[in-house]
């Protein structure tokens, strides 16, 4: 079995504000990259349309001003220029592309605008085709002009490197600002959203600390948050419940013992004084008889109250079965027979039906059952009441009663009497039982699938055995409920 991995524990908050702020910064310079690109390829397009603008404009004044002056007033505003004549001639003027390389950078959009062109009269030169090149530095536009000649215009564009500078220079500013702004924001919001995340663990050092009716009471308990402070008061409510439990066990245990030191202490004390008697007196005849049948009698009491004990701890452990399928009528009416001859006084009926009630049970085990039963309610009418054994069946499962015609059990006590070492003050008499027989009766029950209750009742008590039917049986609860009950008399 492997070693499960440690809880990662890092602080929520200080990863939760690097994740938003790392998120942040990758939009800005996400954002910047954009802008720095958008506003680059838009300052270059203004010197490109500046240059058609130009080249345009002094294609429509080819043959009606001089090429050389055509020439100064381009270079006047800052380009430098070339036009080859059709006949082979070539004027220059301006700076030279590398003067405009190293010559501090206008605007980016270039020097004025000029004169707009003018319009174009029949049979004005034209240009008829136009060639971009450059690089970061500069734009050169060769233009092809309807008369045979050549235009070049080129343009420094070193003016945009330094505007987009600025620009990222003011990036680069703003966006320390704003993630400024952002990790003081973010700070908060994180702060209060995991507010809740330190009540519980207030909670849980308060519960720690003794407080065990804390709970967390989450008022969205859909949220996250809310199904974690359910969760956690759910274990909480488990935890205490099972804290009471032990306690309760505990006390329960240690009553037991005590109870069952103190019953165990009189059959002893008896014995002792019993064997002393018979030990230290010289003494003969019916007094020597008297006294060992009172060592037998209590030594047979003691015998059979660590018997009982036993017997609990097996059922409590988990006590094994030895299912076989019994028709249960058998069981009860040996039951009634071994009470008629145990308690000749009592008067002993049975209800049982006349179809057999067959069921996969441990007939010793659910014998005892029933003589537990039948006792418990000889006490209670001190071996001359009335008593019947009855068996009811349903779809579900199969009745056992046993009625009797006694004092009765109080409602308050009805489920307190099958609590282990319990008798009614009424039933505390010398030949009373030591509280076992009930519990026992209840954990065998249970073992079967079933169980022992004690119902309301007009008169006397009602004691139900209760036990499932087996997988396969071979008359049906509502055949066998269909024939009438016949009461049985009790023997003379």
């Amino acid at each position: 079995m492997s070693t499960p991995r440690p809880l990662r524990s890092g602080s929520l908050r200080r990863r939760t504000i690097v994740s938003v702020l790392a998120l942040v910064a990758l939009l800005l310079v996400v954002l910047a990259v954009i802008v720095d690109i958008a506003l680059g390829a838009r300052l270059r397009g203004q010197i490109e349309d500046r240059l058609r603008d130009r080249a345009a404009a002094t294609a429509s004044l080819v043959g009606i001003v001089d090429d050389t002056d055509l020439a100064d007033r381009l270079s006047a505003q800052g380009l430098a220029v070339r036009i080859d004549g059709a006949g082979g001639d070539s004027v220059v003027a301006g700076p030279s592309p590398d003067q405009l390389r190293t010559a501090p950078p206008g605007p980016p959009g270039g020097g004025p605008r000029g004169e707009a062109p003018p319009t174009s009269s029949p049979g004005a030169v034209t240009v008829t085709a136009s060639e971009l090149t450059g690089d970061a530095d500069l734009v050169t536009l060769r233009s092809a002009l309807s008369d045979g000649s050549t235009l070049t215009l080129t343009a420094s564009a070193a003016g945009v490197g330094e505007t987009l500078a600025q620009v990222r220079w003011i990036m680069a500013i703003a966006s320390v600002g704003v993630l400024v702004l952002a990790a003081g924001a973010v700070i908060l919001v994180v702060r209060a959203t995991l507010r809740p995340l330190n009540d519980v663990s207030d909670v849980a050092r308060a519960i720690g600390g003794g407080e065990r009716d804390r709970r967390l009471r989450p008022t969205h308990p859909e949220t996250e948050i809310g199904r974690v402070a359910r969760a956690l008061d759910d274990m909480l409510d488990d935890v205490v419940g099972a804290e009471v439990a032990a306690r309760a066990a505990e006390e329960r245990l240690r009553a037991f013992l005590s109870d069952a030191a103190h019953e165990l202490r009189t059959p002893v004390a008896g014995i002792r004084a019993a064997a002393d008697t018979l030990v230290r007196a010289d003494l003969e005849g019916p007094e020597r008889e008297t006294l060992a049948a009172h060592v037998v009698r209590e030594a047979t009491r003691a015998s059979r109250l660590v018997d009982d004990l036993l017997l609990m701890a097996r059922v409590d452990r988990g006590l094994e079965l030895a299912l076989t399928e019994t028709d249960l009528r058998d069981v009860v009416a040996a039951e009634a027979e071994r009470a008629r001859l145990v308690h000749p006084a009592m008067t002993v009926r049975t209800r049982i039906p006349d179809a057999a009630v067959r069921v996969a049970i441990d007939r010793d085990r659910i014998a005892q059952v029933l003589s537990n039963l039948v006792e418990n309610a000889a006490r209670a009418t001190d071996g001359r009441g009335r008593v019947e054994l009855g068996i009811r069946l349903s779809d579900a499962e199969i009745e056992v009663r046993v009625r009797d015609d006694g004092p009765g059990v109080p409602p308050e006590d009805r489920e307190r009497i099958f609590d282990r070492l319990v008798r009614l003050e009424d039933a505390r008499t010398a030949n009373g039982g030591v509280g076992l027989g009930l519990p026992i009766a209840r954990g065998i029950a249970r073992v079967h699938g079933g169980d022992v209750e004690c119902l309301p009742a007009d008169a006397g008590a009602v004691f139900v055995l209760r036990l499932p039917w087996s997988a396969t049986r071979p008359v049906s609860a509502r055949d066998v409920r269909a024939r009438p009950e016949v009461p049985r008399s009790p023997r003379p």
